[in-house]
């Protein structure tokens, strides 16, 4: 295997961490002279670039939240000047202001480099067709993934996202051998192939690489028996570069690499910020050591994961992302998370993996349910029992009681990006 690796993958862990300090000092002193913000947050905190002599010097240094990325709206946390902006993406902006990144031709080299270290640890090569469903435009999905594959010598067929039935049958007629999507869209492909009758198991497909969302092992199983490929996980968040930051290898399915030659990473306490050792669960938080157009020092992604040893690669690993902390629920002092509905929903039967949580509030009370599809040809005794099912499972299991309502095929939305798993219904609360 190690003819594969790039030169990066290639150096040992003081190696690794001799480049990784000395590109660190460089980001913070491009952070410090050239974005306010981080001017006036690292005199804030009384540290200054050259207060970084060691990477555990970097716990000193203050966060990076999508807050102040959003107060800094549009161009304000750019470290060059706009004439060296190749391109810009930016968040859905759903919930206020959209968090928008900006690339120079250095940062699309990078970003592409590690995409293709991406591919080629999930286990595509030069030649290969890449089926990318992730959506173009904003979204650095697409584009991310499409330039990587084309860094790695690949063929991208660029389907983007929707027109569910046409991507069936591009698979089928240009035959790729990988496909990059998220999980959630994936499940709805594979929907549409049982729908036209076409047995997924017999396509070209090899391998597919997901991200974008949260998704468990569960999860994984059900689809590389639907379609017998390898389904493996990658990582990424616009604000830290896109798709690429992190990447599980094909021939371990054992948690992400992460390449820390590019982004630093840290796992934090997410209430009190205190940096945890390896091997604790808590919030991932990353700082670029390479980007020129963005740098990020110390951003907080908000996901929940834990940092662990190299096994396929020198690089760390982080565990599949558990959740995010802003999406756990806290219901009657219980802490639940969507994955853990994913996993009792995965394995009930009569249910399709596709399901939705609905809060609502009952008096002084917060209630949930949990809106689940039935599979196609699911009779009323197999929906009543499956109710039941999941409804105990949940409080067996999680020890908290929600309804549960099971609901005809294809009723709940379907996404072509990353599924909208929580529904908030309840009226805010009266001061």
């Amino acid at each position: 295997m190690t003819d594969l690796l790039d030169s990066g993958e290639r150096l040992g862990r003081e190696e690794l961490a001799a480049l990784q300090l000395e590109r660190l000092r460089a980001t913070l002193r491009h952070a410090y002279e050239n974005v306010d913000h981080y001017r006036r947050s690292f005199d804030a905190a009384g540290v200054t670039p050259d207060d970084c002599r060691t990477l555990a010097d970097l716990a000193r240094f203050p966060f990076t939240t999508k807050a102040d990325l959003r107060e800094h709206y549009p161009f304000g946390m750019f470290a060059v000047d706009q004439s060296r902006i190749r391109r810009v993406h930016a968040s859905s902006g759903t919930t206020g202001r959209p968090t928008v990144v900006g690339y120079t031709d250095g940062d699309l080299d990078m970003w592409a480099d590690v995409v293709a270290r991406s591919l080629r640890a999930a286990g595509a090569r030069p030649g290969h067709k890449v089926h990318v469903a992730y959506g173009y435009g904003l979204f650095t999905g697409g584009l991310g993934a499409h330039y990587g594959a084309e860094r790695l010598g690949c063929t991208v067929i660029p389907a983007s996202g929707g027109m569910t039935a046409r991507q069936v049958q591009l698979i089928q007629d240009f035959r790729p051998e990988i496909i990059m999507v998220t999980p959630s869209y994936m499940l709805t492909l594979l929907d549409e192939f049982e729908r036209q009758g076409v047995d997924p198991r017999s396509t070209s497909l090899k391998v597919g690489v997901f991200g974008a969302e949260p998704w468990t092992e569960a999860m994984r199983k059900e689809i590389e028996e639907a379609f017998a490929i390898d389904a493996v996980d990658i990582y990424g968040l616009s604000e830290v570069i896109g798709p690429g930051v992190a990447q599980e290898c094909v021939e371990t399915k054992d948690g992400l690499h992460i390449w820390e030659d590019h982004f630093y990473p840290e796992i934090v306490d997410p209430f009190t910020g205190e940096v945890l050792p390896d091997g604790e669960e808590g919030e991932l938080v990353f700082t670029s050591l390479t980007k020129e157009a963005m740098p990020v020092v110390r951003y907080r992604t908000r996901d929940l994961t834990r940092l662990l040893p190299g096994t396929a690669r020198v690089f760390r690993r982080m565990e599949k992302v558990t959740g995010r902390s802003d999406d756990m629920i806290i219901l009657r002092g219980v802490n639940l998370f969507p994955t853990q509905i994913e996993e009792i929903v995965l394995r009930t039967p009569s249910v399709a993996p596709h399901f939705q949580l609905r809060l609502t509030r009952e008096g002084r009370l917060d209630a949930l349910t949990v809106r689940a599809e039935a599979r196609a040809g699911a009779t009323e005794e197999e929906r009543t029992a499956a109710a039941r099912t999941i409804a105990a499972a949940v409080k067996d299991g999680i020890g908290v009681s929600v309804g549960v309502e099971v609901v005809d095929p294809e009723t709940l939305e379907r996404s072509v990006g990353k599924i909208k798993r929580i529904v908030d219904l309840r009226e805010p609360r009266e001061s």
